[in-house]
């Protein structure tokens, strides 16, 4: 038995959240692991932002019991101690879906760290289901690898994603394009995929869709651009622009886009950073922005004017988008809603 089968469906990001989840960073997964205490610095601050507007869950190693309650003395955050390989509790945790009646529900997908770049991930492809049972939720385990971070759902049937991550034969080499979205119909009560290109130029993740769009409301996407023809880019925003502009959502409505324009490149060792003000997370009545400062003040300016004209009952948050970024993620990436119980026929 499937959820759709059940009556359950995954709401939009925007509805009201019972609390957010977040995972504590692991020194030992890190890429740069000399920027431990930086990081930790980063996480702290997301946790304290997120905090001001709701209940907030630190998924920690045992080992770090007695640090996380000295560094955290918030009656809105809370800790569960599951032992795990990494902190990104997007693409490793439980997807969590809403029945008409309130019940909540949620999804343990596989996962297998972005296609095998990152092992051990042993652990980390346990996390989901330890959440679900700690909270005593009902489990439906997919057949399927799949990360938070590579899709947005809009609440009313519509999925946004890119072909550059689902359909990478890294992640389910043995199904075709047709089977992975009948498996995401199933699962999320879906009826309708929209498939983007590719993400961001130098994305780790093959393109996850939370840095280049994300439903601002049913029939309206926000989407990161370039103007720079000389960057890369430009050509993958273009063409997603152009997809988009010729799509319908699952009820037939032409998509209404509403540009950010993208920060300044940024390099690490000649690596460039995955920069996105889409990797925004929405709170109870807020929203939590990485901005960048230096170079991009002009765009972080930009992107809080935009957002904050699009959703003017909400607070914008910000936080700093420096501080994990060399990781490979920001803000959305590390964090996961439970979504409140309510009806979702309303």
């Amino acid at each position: 038995m499937y959820p759709s089968n059940r009556n359950y469906k995954m709401p939009a990001e925007w509805v009201k959240h019972s609390r957010t989840y977040i995972s504590w960073p692991v020194q030992a997964s890190m890429c740069y692991p000399e920027d431990f205490e930086v990081v930790c610095l980063g996480y702290s601050e997301i946790i304290q932002a997120v905090a001001e507007f709701e209940p907030v869950t630190v998924v920690g190693n045992p080992a770090d019991s007695a640090k996380l309650s000295q560094l955290f003395r918030n009656e809105r955050i809370d800790f569960l101690f599951i032992e795990h390989n990494d902190a990104w509790l997007r693409d490793n945790g439980p997807t969590f879906l809403c029945h008409a009646t309130g019940e909540i529900a949620g999804i343990n997908w596989q996962f297998n760290a972005w296609g095998g770049k990152y092992a051990p991930w042993d652990l980390d492809d346990q996390v989901a289901p330890q959440i679900l049972n700690s909270v005593g939720l009902k489990r439906f385990d997919a057949p399927l690898v799949m990360e938070g971070g590579s899709f947005h759902v809009d609440g009313e049937g519509t999925l946004l994603t890119t072909e550059q991550c689902l359909l990478n034969p890294n992640r389910n080499p043995e199904l075709t394009r047709e089977q992975i979205e009948a498996e995401l119909r199933k699962f999320l009560n879906i009826r309708k995929v929209v498939w983007l290109k590719n993400g961001l130029d130098g994305d780790e993740t093959d393109g996850h869709v939370d840095n280049i769009a994300c439903f601002a409301a049913p029939g309206k996407i926000l989407m990161q651009v370039c103007d720079d023809p000389e960057d890369a880019n430009y050509a993958l925003s273009q063409e997603n622009l152009k997809i988009l502009s010729e799509e319908t959502d699952a009820l037939g409505r032409n998509l209404e886009i509403i540009p950010i324009q993208q920060p300044p490149q940024l390099f690490a060792q000649d690596v460039r950073l995955t920069l996105s003000y889409l990797n925004f997370y929405f709170v109870n009545g807020g929203l939590i922005l990485p901005v960048f400062g230096g170079k991009a003040e002009k765009t972080d300016q930009l992107a809080i004017q935009v957002l904050g004209n699009v959703f003017p009952e909400r607070r914008i948050r910000t936080v700093n988008g420096l501080a994990i970024i060399r990781e490979g993620g920001n803000v959305h990436c590390i964090t996961q809603q439970m979504p409140a119980g309510f009806d979702v026929r309303a």
